[in-house]
This record gives C-alpha cells, structure tokens and sequence, in this order.
C-alpha cells in the first residue's frame, strides 16, 4: 500500500511543461514500411516505436532543437535534428546486411555489440519472433544454435544448453526482466508458465555456457535473458489470438487455442504502466509408452510379465516377493503351519506387481496456461537538465502464472490448479540497479500420478489383501496342473475381481478421495507454499572513472521451503526449512591498441549458509583486427560452481518403489519411517515385525543397488560367488560442484554472409549426481558379507534381509569422486541468398567423457544429442505483405538417464513451416502455421508423451 500511495504521489505532482510533438513514418529503400523501428530522443530515456505501416507520433518536453535516432534491427541508425514543435520526419534506413551490430547486454551486464561480446551468445529479436515457425516464440527458441528442448508436456518445456538436464534442469537459469523464474520448491524453471507474453517481449538472450562470475551459483550450464517492452516506448494496445489443432495418434485430433492483450500507456514522462494477459488451452500429448521401466534388463517384458512396471503405468511399482507371502499369512492366522509347508513349497522366489493404472486414466490430459502481469514505471526526474537523475526508473511489477501441466522427476506429476507469483520492486538507471522480489508458489490441485493409482488401488483392496489372495490362488492352480504361466494369469484374475475400472462411479470416488489426501500412505496430493526472497544489486563506474569501464554488484537470496512434509522432511514434527545464500562480484572491462582488443575480468564470491565459499572468476579476450570490425575472435577461461539445490539437501520423497532422501547433515535424520518386516526369521534378526529406518541407514548402511543387481541374478546359483558382489555404499554428503570452461570462437561477416564459430572444453569434478542404494531392514551392509558366518553374524543378516525382500530402496544425492569431461563445437551462418531470400542453418557437435569404472554406480545424465542440425529458409516480403519461414531440425539418437527411467531417444527429424500476410488497414498481421509437417512423432523426454503435430492460424493486431 505503502508503495501504491508513492506512486500516485509522483503521478499527481507531476509538473506540466510545455510539450513538443514530432511525427512521421520509417520506411526501407523500397518504400515499404518498416513497423517495429525505434524512435529515441538522443541522452533521453524516451522514445516511441513505429506501427505496422511505419508510422509514430512522440511527445516530448524537451525543448528544440533535439536528436532523434531511428533504428531497427536489419537496418542502419539515422540520427536526425529536430528544429520544430509539430516537426514531421520521413526516415528511409538502409539495410544492414551485417549482425554484428545488434546490442546484447547479458554477456558483461552492460550494453555492447555482439561481435564485442567475450563469450557465445545466442539472440531472438523480436523481428526473428514474428516470422517464428513455431507455434510460440518460447518453442521457436529451438531452433537457436545450442538449444536442446526437453518436453515434458505441451505447456512445460525445460531448455538444455552443453547437456547434463533432465526436465528439472537446474544448471539452468532463466531471468525475466531481472527476476529469476525457478519455482521456489523445486529449484528450476517452469518452461515459460509465469514468463512473458510474445507481444510484450522486447528481447532474448541466451548464454549457453557457465554464467557463475556474474550471475551466481546456478548459471552454471547456461542463462537465458528475457526482456520486456517499456509502456514508456511501446505504447498503445495490441493483441494476438490463435486457434488450431493438435495431432497425435494416441490422442486424436484436438482444439487448441491461445490468445492474448497487452494495454500500455504514458501518461505523462514521469509515470506510464502496462498490463498483459494470456491464455493459452488444449489437450497435452498423450503418454503411452507401456514398455518395462526397466529397459536395459527387462526388454520386450509386458504387461503378462508378473512383476511389469510400466514406463506410463502407475501403482504397479508396489511389488512383493510372493514366496515371503506366505509367512505373512501364517503369521495373520490365514493358514496352518501345514499349509504354510505347501505354500513355501510352491510359491516362486519372485516378485510380483499389483495392476496398475495408465497415465491416460489417472490425468484428464488437458493442459492450460494464464499468464497476468502488470506493473508502474515512473520516472521523477524525467525533465530534470541533470544527466544522471532523468533516467532513473522506479518499477513495481507483478507477475501471476496459473496453470495444469505435466512435470516429470522420478514420477510423473499432474500439476492441476498450479499457481505462480513474482512481486519485485526496482531502481533502475543507466548505471546502476537495484531490485528486490519475491516468489511464492501455490501447488493447487496438484498430485502425484504414481501415488494416485497405488492408493486407488488400496482403497480398494489392501496390499496383503491382494497379494494373499495372488498367493492362494497361485497354489490352488498348480496343485491343479496350472503351468506357472497359467497360474499367475489365474492369480492375477482371482485377485482383481471387482478392481476399481477408470469412469466408473467407484474409480471417480476414490480418485478424489486419493488426489486429496497429502498422506502418501494414503493419498498423493502435493502440497506446497514455498517462497524465495530475492535482491540484488549492480553499479557500473563508466562515468566515474574513464580508465577502463568497472562494474560491482551482488545479491542475496533466502529459501522458505513449506511442502507440508510432502516432498521435503518439513514435517510439523521436524519444523520449516529455510536456508540464504549471498554474493558479491567485481568486473572490469578495458580496450586497447585502438580498440582493436577488448579484455574483461571478473570474480565473483559466493557463500551458501550449509557449504563454505567459493569464488568463479572469469578472463576473456575479444580481437578484432580489421578497421570495420567485421571479424571477430574470442577467447574465455572462466570457474562456475552450483550448490545442492534444495532437493539435493532437503527432500525426504517416498516415491513408492525408493525414497528419495537429501543429503544436508541435518536431513538424516529429519526423514523417518516404519517398515514391516516379513518371515520370522528376519521379525527375529529385527527385533520385532517392523523398523523404524533413517535416512542414516540410506546413507551408512546399505549396497549400491548395482551390486544388489548382480547378488541377485547369482544367488540362486552360487550364494557365495553372488555375496562377493556386493559393495557397501560409500558416499559422502553432497557439496558444491565446480566446472572449469574453456572457450575460443570467431564472429563474422563477409559481405552478405554472417558466421559464428564456438568450440568449448568443460572439466566438472564433485560432479552432484544420484546414487541409488538398497538398505538391509535388519544386519549391517558389508562389503562381501560372508554367508556362511552363521545367523549371528551382522553381514549374514543383511544377506538374508536381501534374499527375502526385507529392504529399502533409497536415491541418495551425493558428489562423484571422479572428473568429467565435456566438449562441443558449434557453427551458425546466415545469409541473403537473392533479394530477400534469406537462409539460416547452424550445427553443433557435444560429447562427454568419464571413466565409468571407477564409478559404476554414478549417472551423469548427459541426455544431449551428439550431432545436431538446423536450418531455415525466410523471406519476409516474398510479394507486397507477404512472407513465409520454414525451418527444420535434425538429432542424433541419444542416451536418457534420469531418475524415472533410462534409455535411447531415437534420432528425431522436424520441419515447422509459416506463411504470413499483413493487413495494413486493421494493423494486423494474419499467419498460418503448421509443426512436424513430416508427421512421425518424436520424443526429447522418456516419459513423456511423443510429440505430434500442431497446425494453427493467428492474428496479430497493433504489435
């Protein structure tokens, strides 16, 4: 309220003055209109953008005579006076063939040109966003060199830049006019849910490389940039609406749309606002992968397999040893001691799933995204003749995404009714920042699709139950002459009659029932009321001191973690998790011998409040030989680093078939839970029919499960050979992770003929990454537990507990001890074919390299194509209002690892083409579009639904 009452302060006393008006129209050398070009008054923050048919109008309250410059992205800058109130101007630009000349600002937190910029960067214009292919300018980000998109849902796409990204990418930052986007629970960014609006986006920048000098701990694999549009500059009211359709084999044909408005206004040099709004709806694609989750071991395993987990089937991770049944049902008085003989006779030593549910039947599958956002901007000192107080901007924004869409870990989730908020609050000048914001979140309706169909399941029918019944009838059968085949199928039969069948009134009853329950014994909603609290601040020296340009800045963040005890150990028993984190940098940016060498340094340090500091300093060289700049070469070194993100330290997830568990020293013990015991054998090794088990046993008493693997596929054969196997887990808890990067690229221009070349070393050690485990209830984990030791013995214990299912499979997060090596190269060209003709293609090249034998246990999780190819034909004035784009991509097939499930993406072709015409008498540009024109489905996350195609027709108005 208090910021509300200051900014209606400033806007009544505001002082008029006289004004000057200036108008006119931006037109290229063929006479057409150039809609978009910038009209900025020289030394003033105020300027104006042309309409589609090129016309402006701008006030101002300075007196002439005055400078205006006139730019647009393609073109050259004119500068021309004005003498005049009611001046009238006719600007005809020049096209400019080179890039080169395009302002980025991520790279050095200050405005420069690309060819300057001391490492790789990759930009979306907004002229580059209008003729996009894609069916929003946040897909079309694919298509730039470097980018590797992981879907997970239609709404929710994770961007991948020099691998190691899952869909929960948080190597990866994404700011948003200066605010960080990552959900405050789970510590990555959500595609673009609470982004920007394409008709407010002024600008895109991506760094693919590591950010840490300048940005902090978590641009460590790369940032992205997003910028929106000034009300003080880009007045006025535009809109765009699209309807289409969606194509997928599993789903059918469905109705897409998305539409949206954005009103901005100055209403005085001292005070304007905006406000934009977004919706966008439509069926998501459909997740039909029902192949074994296990895809290395288990291929060609289906549903007739008694233990199958399917990759988009959920509640039949819940599986049991059937021979340990027995004892459970002597021990419940279900049978005699003489039936438990032939029980334990005849029961198989393995395991068997419950039936399970498809993600078809557990999600309505529909997919929406609202985006609100507004904000005032006011400038006091506008008019002010001192140069360092007329561009000082107070802004208060706010930022709301609500929402349904898929996000997959180490399950699938439904997030239904998501809602997302950013408030921030900013001083802004030419030199310095300073903001302030804070994020919260809001899980809705959210739940877990694994943990809705177990639960479904139990309510039911109960676990012992179902299993007891599997048993009986699997006995019953064979006594009859059943083949083992035939009497699990008889099991399987017996023990589903009356099952819970998805649309009936009992399967929708118990699905409310399930998705409202925060017990994961009992239900699978998330829940979540995180928030982050973030500031941050920079200074740039440049008018203080001339010797060389010297920058400062820092930042200070603060983690409220409030899952409710559902995803993390912040249970009312345990109480909140909050965590901060600080840092601070220093830059300084010198050219010299005529400007042909530009240097930048930088340090920056960083402490976490559970790790100790560390510093990332960065050194680059840009040279550019030729007078006209026009060839370009570069040179980096620079340290990154990342802390364990709030999973890595405090989750405390039961996933059903394994727990999660964070590994911050004070997370141990934080996570607790009963685990019964089966056989008396092992009750008696325990102490009782159950254990209480910590994520102290996760970490200090278990095997790698790759041990556990090999002992079991032995240990029928030889129990001896099979115990020699096993390897206790030996980790210690998770610590930052650092990258050296090495980079050298070249930028330039040949007549009509743009180029970038980039080639990257990386060197990761304490890389974090996941090591999953299986922990004894009962006995001590050993390396190679003797079997033949006697029943005393601890390790002979923990083998027993091993061969009866009396375990517990945990994820841990940890640092591997070993050195990864990561390398790539990209080229990009650009070029004007004939006329307006214009081709793009770019390549990239990425490979890894560790020594897996040191580690056996440890994923990296590279999940990026080797080769990668893309390319576009373009010509936006084919005929008068006429243009069209067609763009295409290639990738190799590559290796998925992630916690959900692990195997090959096949290689994947796809071809997005556009054609547009604009309406010069509505202001409007109409566009049809189409995506996967070739059709074959293709998949960037396994899991996840294969992409089909998207065919649409949009207007644009007034943009």
């Amino acid at each position: 309220m208090k910021v509300y009452l200051f900014i209606l302060t400033l806007f009544f006393c505001s002082i008029t003055f006289a004004q000057t008006s200036i108008s006119g129209n931006v037109v290229d050398e063929k006479n057409q209109p150039i809609p978009g070009a910038s009209i900025k008054i020289v030394g003033e923050a105020i300027g104006a953008v042309t309409d589609f048919n090129g016309n402006f109008s701008l006030t101002t309250q300075k007196k002439p005579p005055f400078s205006v410059e006139v730019s647009s992205i393609g073109f050259s800058t004119k500068t021309l006076e004005i003498n005049a109130n009611n001046q009238k101007i006719s600007v005809v630009l020049s096209d400019e063939e080179t890039r080169l000349d395009e302002i980025v600002v991520s790279a050095s937190r200050a405005p420069e040109r690309i060819r300057e910029s001391p490492v790789t960067i990759e930009r979306m214009s907004v002229k580059e966003i209008k003729k996009s292919a894609s069916v929003t300018f946040y897909d079309g980000l694919e298509n730039l060199k470097e980018v590797q998109m992981n879907t997970s849902s239609m709404s929710f796409k994770s961007i991948n830049t020099r691998g190691f990204a899952t869909v929960a990418n948080t190597r990866f930052m994404q700011l948003v006019d200066g605010m960080d986007n990552s959900s405050p629970l789970l510590n990555f960014v959500l595609g673009n849910l609470i982004g920007v609006s394409e008709i407010d986006v002024q600008s895109v920048e991506l760094l693919p490389g590591a950010s840490s000098a300048l940005y902090g701990a978590n641009a460590f694999n790369g940032i992205l940039f997003m910028t929106s549009k000034s009300p003080f500059t880009d007045e006025g009211v535009s809109a765009y609406a699209k309807v289409g359709q969606t194509s997928q084999e599993a789903a059918g044909n469905n109705l897409y749309y998305d539409y949206g408005i954005r009103v901005a206004k100055a209403f005085t040099p001292h005070f304007a606002a905006k406000a934009n709004f977004t919706f966008m709806n439509g069926t998501d694609w459909y997740a039909t992968d029902y192949r074994d989750r296990d895809l290395v071991n288990n291929v060609g395993i289906d549903r007739t397999d008694p233990n199958y987990n399917g990759i988009n089937v959920y509640g039949d991770v819940v599986s049991t040893n059937i021979k340990s049944v027995a004892s459970g049902l002597l021990n419940a008085g279900a049978i005699t001691p003489a039936q438990f003989t032939v029980f334990n006779a005849i029961l198989p030593n393995q395991n068997v799933s419950r039936t399970g549910y498809n993600e078809v039947d557990i999600t309505d599958n529909k997919v929406q995204n609202a985006k609100i956002d507004f904000s005032f901007h006011v400038r006091p000192w506008a008019t002010s003749s001192a140069e360092w107080a007329k561009d000082i901007e107070f802004i208060w924004q706010s930022k709301f995404g609500f929402g349904n869409t898929v996000y997959q870990g180490a399950n699938r989730y439904y997030l239904n009714g998501f809602q997302m908020s950013q408030h921030k609050f900013e001083v802004t000048s030419k030199n310095f920042f300073l903001r302030g914001y804070v994020t919260s979140e809001d899980g809705g309706n959210s739940y877990d699709m694994e943990f809705t169909a177990v639960n479904i399941n139990r309510v039911w029918k109960p676990d012992n139950t179902w299993f007891g019944q599997y048993a009986a009838t699997y006995v019953q059968s064979t006594l009859g002459g059943a083949t083992p085949d035939q009497a699990h199928a008889a099991a399987r039969n017996v023990a589903d009659t009356g099952r819970f069948l998805p649309g009936s009134a009992e399967y929708k009853n118990a699905f409310n029932q399930v998705t409202a329950d925060p017990d994961v014994l009992t239900g699978s909603k998330l829940v979540d009321n995180s928030k982050i609290y973030h500031s941050d601040a920079n200074y740039n020296f440049r008018d203080i001191i001339k010797i060389a340009e010297i920058q400062i800045g820092g930042s200070y963040r603060k983690y409220d973690l409030n899952s409710f005890g559902r995803i993390y150990t912040d249970t009312p028993e345990n109480g909140p998790i909050d965590y901060d984190e600080y840092g601070a940098y220093v830059q300084l940016q010198k050219k010299f011998l005529q400007d042909k060498f530009k240097f930048t340094g930088s340090v920056r340090y960083d402490k976490s409040q559970n790790f100790d500091g560390n510093y990332s300093p960065r050194v680059s060289l840009v040279f550019s030989p030729d007078e006209q700049k026009r060839h370009n070469f570069r040179g980096s070194f620079q340290t990154g680093f990342r802390n364990p993100s709030t999973q890595d330290q405090y989750i405390g997830f039961n996933v059903g078939n394994a727990v999660l568990i964070g590994s911050a020293a004070d997370n141990l013990d934080r996570y607790s839970e009963v685990r019964p015991v089966s056989t008396a054998t092992g009750q008696a090794f325990a102490g009782g029919e159950s254990v209480v088990m910590t994520g102290q046993n996760a970490y200090f008493n278990s095997y790698t499960a790759t041990s556990v693997q090999q002992f079991a596929a032995l240990a029928g054969s030889d129990p001896i050979a099979a115990s020699a196997l096993l390897k206790r887990t030996n980790v210690d808890l998770v610590k930052p992770e650092t990258v050296q990067a090495f980079e050298l690229g070249y930028r330039g221009q040949f007549e009509k003929l743009s180029y970038d070349l980039n080639g990257y070393y990386n060197i990761y050690n304490d890389f974090i990454g996941n090591l999953n485990v299986v922990a004894p209830l009962y006995g001590t984990a050993q390396d190679a537990p003797d079997p033949t030791a006697g029943p005393t013995n601890a390790g002979t214990q923990s083998l027993h507990a091993l061969q009866t299912g009396n375990i517990r499979a945990y994820q841990l997060y940890t640092n591997t001890d070993i050195e990864i090596i990561s390398l790539g190269f990209g080229a990009g060209v650009s070029y004007k074919i004939y006329k307006d003709f214009e081709i793009g293609a770019n390549y990239n090249y990425a490979e890894f390299d560790f020594d897996q034998e040191k580690d056996p246990s440890f994923e990296a999780g590279f999940n990026t194509p080797k080769h990668r190819v893309k390319g576009s034909l373009s010509n936006d004035k084919l005929f008068p209002n006429f243009g069209f784009n067609v763009s295409a991509r290639w990738n190799s097939e590559y290796l998925w690892q992630s916690t959900m499930v692990d195997g090959m993406i096949s290689e994947a072709t796809v071809i997005d083409a556009q054609i547009n015409y604009g309406i010069p008498k509505l202001k409007s540009v109409l566009k049809v579009g189409a995506t996967n024109i070739g059709g074959k489905e293709y998949q960037q996350v396994l899991g996840a639904g294969a992409i089909g195609q998207q065919f649409f027709v949009g207007i644009t108005i007034n943009q």
